[in-house]
C-alpha cells in the first residue's frame, strides 16, 4: 500500500497519523528527497530509509501523536558515525531533514433538525474541515431546492466539510452510523422528536457532546421525561442546554447559528488537545 492509500485508509477509520517526508538531503542518504512514510500509533506504511534514521522519525512521530500535536515539525539528522542518537549510528555520510506533518482525525458534527436555525448553523460549520451530518425527518427540509447538492450547488456548493444529508423518518436511527467523538446538536421542529433523539444520544456511548436548543421550561419537561425513561442525573448532565456562547441575545436564526457554531468549534478544539491516541500495540481504536 502506498502512502496515499494509507492516508485514505486511516482517514476512513478515523485514525490519527503523521506523514513523514524526506524534505532535504545533503550528501549520501538511504533514500532520495521526497520519500514518504505514514506513521500511526501502531502501524507504518512506506519508508524513509530504514535504520536509525527511520526509527528516530517513527519515535518522534508517535510522540507527536501522544501529545496531540497539530503543527508540523522539522527533524534534521546527521548520518555519521560521530553522531550517536537513540538508535545507534548510520554512516552514510550525509544529512537529512524530514518534515513531520500531523494528519488529525476529522471532527464530526451531527445536526438534528434542519429548520431555519439548523440550516444557518450548517452553512457556518460547512466552512470548516468537519464531517457534517444533517438529519431531518421531513424530506422537504433536505430537498434539493432548499439545500442544493453538496459540492455542486446550493448553500453547500463550496463546502469544506464533508456534508451528508440524512432524511430519516426516525431520525435517532442516525446514531448507528455516527463516529465516536461526534458532537450532536438537537434542534428539531417537534419536542417529541427532540425527546427521542436525546434519549438515544444518552444511550450512545462515546459522543463528544450533546446540545439541545430551547428554553428552560422546555428542558424541564424533557428532563423529567428522560428521567422517567431511566436516565440518572449523571447521564442528564451530558446534555447542554441552552447552547451557544454567552453574550449574544439576538434570536435571529443567523445570530443563534453563529453563537452555536462558535461553541461547537471550542469543543472541537478542546477535544483535539485532549484526545488520547491508541496505546502502542494495544489494537484499541482511538475515540473521535
Amino acid at each position: 500500500m502506498d502512502w496515499v492509500d494509507a492516508l485514505q485508509l486511516l482517514r476512513q477509520t478515523r485514525t490519527p497519523a503523521v506523514l513523514v517526508t524526506l524534505a532535504a538531503v545533503r550528501g549520501h542518504a538511504p533514500r532520495n528527497g521526497g520519500a514518504k512514510m505514514v506513521v500511526s500509533s501502531d502501524t507504518l506504511f512506506g519508508s524513509v530509509g530504514g535504520g536509525n534514521l527511520e526509527e528516530t522519525a517513527v519515535d518522534r512521530a508517535r510522540s507527536m501523536l501522544d501529545a496531540g500535536a497539530a503543527e508540523p515539525e522539522l527533524l534534521t539528522l546527521t548520518l555519521s558515525d560521530k553522531a550517536v542518537v537513540d538508535y545507534g549510528v548510520q554512516c552514510c555520510g550525509g544529512e537529512v531533514t524530514m518534515l513531520l506533518e500531523p494528519v488529525p482525525v476529522v471532527p464530526a458534527v451531527a445536526i438534528f433538525g434542519i429548520g431555519h436555525v439548523g440550516l444557518e448553523l450548517a452553512r457556518v460549520l460547512a466552512r470548516h474541515p468537519v464531517r457534517l451530518d444533517l438529519v431531518d425527518s421531513r424530506a422537504a427540509m433536505l430537498a434539493p431546492a432548499r439545500v442544493g447538492e453538496p459540492g455542486r450547488s446550493g448553500p453547500f456548493a463550496d463546502a469544506v466539510a464533508e456534508v451528508r444529508l440524512r432524511h430519516l423518518p426516525v431520525p435517532e436511527a442516525a446514531f448507528a452510523e455516527l463516529p465516536a467523538g461526534a458532537h450532536v446538536l438537537v434542534m428539531t421542529h417537534d419536542h417529541a422528536e427532540d425527546l427521542a433523539i436525546c434519549d438515544m444520544a444518552l444511550r450512545t456511548g462515546g459522543l463528544g457532546s450533546i446540545g439541545l436548543i430551547g428554553s428552560r421550561s422546555k428542558w424541564a419537561r424533557l428532563r423529567a421525561r428522560l428521567a422517567e425513561a431511566g436516565h440518572d442525573d449523571t447521564a442528564l448532565a451530558r446534555i447542554t442546554t441552552p447552547i451557544g456562547i454567552d453574550g449574544i441575545r439576538s434570536k435571529e436564526p443567523a445570530a443563534i447559528a453563529v453563537s452555536v457554531a462558535a461553541r461547537v468549534l471550542q469543543l472541537v478544539e478542546a477535544a483535539a488537545v485532549s484526545r488520547p491516541t491508541r496505546s502502542r500495540g494495544s489494537g484499541v481504536a482511538p475515540a473521535g
